[in-house]
């Protein structure tokens, strides 16, 4: 009786690991992968947006490298996730690389995308061999308040209630008026608004909420990969600032386009696609 029970236990746990392993992993982000090179880029785009933001970035590396191109949960008509924080997402992505055996990987990302790049090469040094930040900051809050010190438990309630119960005339108006602070080509204010508009309103603003009580001045000394910081022309006013935030990575190169706001893969997509051919074709 006793052989026979252990058997029985033996065959259920079999079959439970065997269903287990047969399972594929599944993230809360929405992940396409195109290319197949060797070298593996993981594109996190920014905040409200599309992974389509890299389109025309990953048509010119595909045939180059195996590119994995990210949309967060709750953006751009992406399924919401209910544990949507900064932290979590970041943790998410570093699961990701580690559990698809991605091989020291570049991480290229935009505005919180960037955000979130500096942060996975902080808590995991030796994960990633390069990353290129697209516009971002460690802590976009101190650009304009240098005092600025990140709440330990930071209440959203009142912000996600403003925005949640917005009405819809009165977001897409706020949208639209605030994509031009963000992009000088108007061909793609239209296409930005809407990635922010087939977003989730709560994702929305929570993530809005969370992202700008990050602040990672302090934490990137940690990072050991080369850094490459692409920022918007603007930015040249406030180098001293910038300068100042980034001083704690050792490894940050800093650039400035030429012309051009936040969007700079299209406000500047010459100079932009010159910064990449060096830090990504160049040996």
């Amino acid at each position: 009786m006793r052989t026979c029970l252990n058997l029985l236990i033996f065959i259920i746990t079999f079959l439970i690991s065997s269903i287990s392993f047969g399972q594929k992993q599944t993230y809360s982000f929405k992940i396409e992968k195109k290319g197949n090179g060797k070298q593996a880029i993981i594109f996190i785009p920014g905040f409200a947006s599309s992974a389509d933001v890299w389109k025309e970035t990953v048509l010119k590396f595909e045939n180059n490298f195996t590119c994995y191109i990210l949309t967060m949960p709750g953006f751009a008509g992406v399924k919401p996730d209910s544990n949507a924080t900064f932290n979590n997402w970041s943790d998410e992505i570093a699961s990701f690389i580690k559990n698809e055996n991605i091989s020291s990987p570049i991480i290229i990302g935009h505005s919180m995308g960037g955000g979130l790049a500096l942060n996975i090469a902080s808590d995991h040094p030796k994960l990633v061999k390069k990353i290129i930040i697209v516009d971002a900051l460690p802590c976009l809050m101190a650009l304009t308040n240098p005092t600025f010190t990140s709440k330990e438990n930071n209440n959203c309630s009142s912000m996600v209630n403003q925005i949640v119960n917005m009405p819809e005339k009165q977001f897409i108006q706020m949208q639209k008026t605030n994509i031009t602070t963000m992009v000088v080509n108007k061909s793609k204010q239209d296409l930005i608004v809407k990635w922010s508009l087939d977003s989730d309103r709560k994702t929305f603003a929570s993530m809005y909420c969370d992202f700008l009580n990050v602040d990672l001045r302090d934490k990137i000394s940690s990072i050991e990969c080369p850094s490459v910081i692409l920022l918007q022309s603007y930015f040249k006013n406030f180098k001293t600032q910038i300068e100042n935030q980034y001083k704690n990575l050792k490894t940050a190169n800093l650039h400035y386009a030429n012309k051009g706001l936040h969007f700079i893969m299209y406000d500047d997509k010459e100079w932009y696609f010159e910064q990449l051919n060096k830090n990504l074709l160049n040996k």
